[in-house]
């Protein structure tokens, strides 16, 4: 789905080339062509532009590609003034998404990130309303319909959804797999699509519109800045989870292994088994991420290591075993090195 924040280029001509393979369902073509109508503007131009055949749109099993829907959306949203194409009670104007993601982007994580996002889109409609949730390690990020959305309201609830997800993947630079997705209408006809639309399970006829994911993606930091968001939206990239290659979550999932057990987990191999990973695939993927298994081994041992001599009274040898090391003596040397000072020291000053 498109970016309701970015502005799309317009083409004349598309070489057959570039289109790609036709998945989105022509019911969002005509969703937007239903806003035209609203509008009293002829979407003649817009279809034109983005080589859609006009013919298309009365095939109920039609499809057109990412690249045709996203030239469509963009210039609809441009030639009406209004981001949301019609969803909602009043217009978005144009840049209305843009300002979201900026509000967005000094937040020191992804759940504060996301969660500042919904709140900031519930300040621009009251038509729906979105909220992040987390329990039992599942993050939930659900869309409330507060009023009745029409013809539109497949379109709408489609789009929210991708355009809030293809803003957490692009913050954090990570392909967030999705556990599943419920959706509070009955099937449509081309229910088919939504394999391409949402990844993993999708429900309908649910009791809530939602995406569901590990709560531990809203740990990651940020990897964007101003300057990326600006490119971002000069050259109107989607928003979706699939341009991201890689799953940024390993270094989180590994730091969350190693501050539970760090006593056992103590080579690459026990690590690499609990991920269900070889040990070669381990450290590539953390070197993808920008780490490397090294360097988060020291910073929860040193974490762990802090947090017992200014909790406890446990003896070093105990606290050595805790945060795995082999004996008392590679310890204390790691820990000097980590602090620039001796356990002793540190628990007298604690």
């Amino acid at each position: 789905m498109k970016s309701a924040s970015a502005p799309c280029a317009a083409p004349t001509a598309l070489p057959g080339s570039a289109l790609g393979r036709a998945e989105t369902p022509v019911a969002f073509v005509n969703a937007i062509v239903a806003a035209y109508a609203s509008s009293g503007i002829s979407p003649t131009a817009m279809l034109k532009q983005a080589q859609i055949a006009p013919s298309i749109l009365k095939k109920t099993a039609g499809r057109v590609t990412a690249l045709q829907f996203e030239l469509a959306s963009g210039l609809a949203m441009r030639e009406l003034d209004d981001e949301a194409l019609g969803w909602f009670e009043r217009r978005l104007p144009w840049g209305s998404y843009g300002m979201l993601v900026r509000a967005s982007l000094t937040a020191p994580t992804l759940g504060v990130a996301l969660a500042r996002w919904c709140r900031h889109h519930n300040l621009l409609t009251d038509s729906i309303a979105l909220a992040l949730t987390g329990q039992d390690g599942v993050a939930t990020l659900t869309l409330t319909e507060q009023a009745d959305l029409g013809l539109l309201r497949e379109f709408c609830i489609v789009s929210v959804l991708r355009n809030a997800l293809g803003v957490a993947c692009w913050l954090s630079d990570s392909r967030i797999a999705l556990t599943q997705t419920t959706l509070r209408y009955a099937p449509p006809v081309h229910k088919g699509s939504y394999g391409v639309l949402f990844d993993g399970p999708v429900r309908f006829e649910a009791e809530l519109n939602s995406l569901q994911f590990d709560a531990l993606y809203l740990t990651l930091p940020l990897r964007r800045d101003e300057a990326a968001l600006q490119r971002m939206l000069e050259r109107a990239l989607l928003l979706t989870v699939r341009p991201y290659r890689r799953d940024r979550l390993l270094v989180e999932k590994a730091r969350q292994l190693l501050r539970q057990d760090a006593a056992t987990l103590r080579s690459a191999q026990d690590l690499a088994g609990r991920l269900n990973l070889s040990v070669r695939s381990l450290h590539r993927q953390l070197k993808e991420e920008g780490s490397s298994l090294q360097a988060i081994k020291d910073a929860v041992r040193r974490e762990l290591a802090l947090d017992l001599l200014h909790r406890s009274n446990k003896p070093l040898k105990q606290i050595a075993e805790r945060v795995g090391f082999g004996n008392e003596k590679s310890f204390l040397r790691a820990f000097k090195a980590w602090t620039g000072q001796t356990p002793d020291a540190v628990r007298r000053q604690g």
